[in-house]
């Protein structure tokens, strides 16, 4: 589709130098996942997450995490009207196609945890009463690197709503020069013209489940999952979540190079960010990056033919 060449140029050109991650990102919004980004201050994680947004024709809405932020600040509360003796649903932030969670690990874990239902089912429960989240939805986080003062770490489960988890890292030398020299300032991304519409959105996710997978590439991803269930160094390997959003993730890469079906290089080129967050090694093998671990698992395990 032209509008995704449109949007990877456009985001590449808002974030030097960080072509893979603006690829992953744009795969995560037409597969239909919600997306992680972690890194240290800096480095362009809210700026590429604005800029994802801000490009789209989807309803938005930024939330910043703080210690103090509760429950009912995100998703909304119930509230008395005198005048017609009855509760009003006053929605909250939540209600919007794309949700920026910034620094989502600086509040506090039942803060946290108010995500999981919206994330998962697209809906939140206040008070006993169900209200449907627009579609479509996504939500894109930012944190900061745990060593970090007054982080809480996402538990296992809301990690695993999580379809990417994508590191920033810094820019290449000349890619940061020329950020430097051109110095956009954060405004302009308020500014931007959308060039993707929701129904295009929508459209593009019903392709991307349309993709055809062979039954042998199935099969290749349960043994890639399956051995880090297995593996002596991980304390808890990928849940049958993550293989779902590995087959997703993979028909959207192939859906992103104009591509019907899914082929091996699909598999190998989203498995990083979709398993390595989900991977807990074991305390004396900590050291070691889950990523690396998932990269030496795929090379031993067979590519299909």
């Amino acid at each position: 589709m032209a509008w995704i060449a449109k949007l990877t140029t456009l985001l590449n050109d808002i974030v030097k130098g960080k072509e893979e991650a603006v690829k992953m990102s744009v795969v995560t919004l037409v597969s239909g996942g919600h997306l992680l980004i972690e890194d240290v201050p800096g480095v362009g994680k809210t700026t590429l997450a604005l800029g994802l947004a801000r490009a789209t024709a989807c309803s938005f809405n930024r939330i910043q995490f703080t210690s103090d932020l509760l429950p009912s600040d995100i998703l909304g509360v119930n509230i008395y009207n005198p005048a017609e003796q009855n509760f009003r649903f006053k929605a909250g932030p939540i209600f919007a196609n794309i949700v920026l969670a910034d620094e989502i690990n600086r509040t506090n874990p039942k803060t946290q945890s108010a995500l999981l239902e919206a994330m998962n089912e697209h809906r939140v429960s206040i008070d006993r009463e169900t209200h449907l989240l627009p579609s479509p939805f996504m939500v894109i986080a930012t944190q900061n690197p745990l060593e970090y003062h007054g982080t809480f770490p996402l538990p296992e489960s809301q990690m695993d709503r999580f379809m990417m988890h994508l590191h920033m890292g810094y820019p290449p030398f000349e890619q940061e020069k020329k950020a430097l020299m051109e110095m956009r300032p954060i405004e302009d991304l308020e500014k931007l013209t959308a060039i993707v519409t929701v129904e295009e959105i929508v459209r593009a996710r019903e392709q991307v489940s349309g993709i055809f997978m062979d039954e042998s590439l199935v099969e290749y991803i349960l043994q890639i999952v399956g051995a880090t269930r297995k593996h002596e160094e991980v304390r808890l390997g990928v849940s049958t979540r993550g293989a779902r959003f590995m087959v997703q993730a993979s028909k959207g890469y192939a859906f992103l190079h104009g591509r019907d079906f899914v082929v091996p290089d699909d598999i190998q080129a989203v498995a990083p960010f979709v398993i390595g967050h989900r991977i807990l090694l074991k305390r004396h093998h900590e050291i070691r990056h889950a990523r690396e671990l998932v990269d030496a698992i795929i090379r031993g395990i067979p590519r299909p033919v």
